[in-house]
């Protein structure tokens, strides 16, 4: 059994929502998120190379946990208040990642 990530890219369309969708992200989106998934812990970038890209990480502690996200209550529940918030217009990939190594910088 090994860690696993379930990873959800989201593409804004206008760089004047940013600071909108990253507060309601932070408060709301991201706890509703670790609740509901029931994820070990979660955390999100804005990426440097495409500002409008926004990535949300929620770690499992199994790949088997993660993938049935995919198919939730929970996950329809999120893309359902997503949808509800910011409408359709903003396009979303969801994927499963297996952690396979982990390493640490020596002190």
């Amino acid at each position: 059994m090994a860690t696993a990530v379930l990873i959800i890219r989201a593409r804004l369309t206008n760089m004047a929502d940013r600071q909108q969708f990253d507060s309601w992200y932070s408060t709301e989106h991201l706890p509703n998120g670790v609740r509901q998934y029931k994820a070990e812990r979660a955390w999100r970038c804005w990426s440097r190379t495409n500002p409008l890209v926004h990535i949300a990480l929620y770690e499992f502690p199994t790949v088997e946990e993660a993938e049935a996200i995919l198919d939730s209550s929970a996950l329809a529940a999120q893309m359902a208040e997503f949808d509800r918030v910011w409408g359709t217009g903003i396009t979303r990939t969801r994927e499963v990642v297996e952690v396979a190594e982990e390493l640490y910088a020596l002190s």
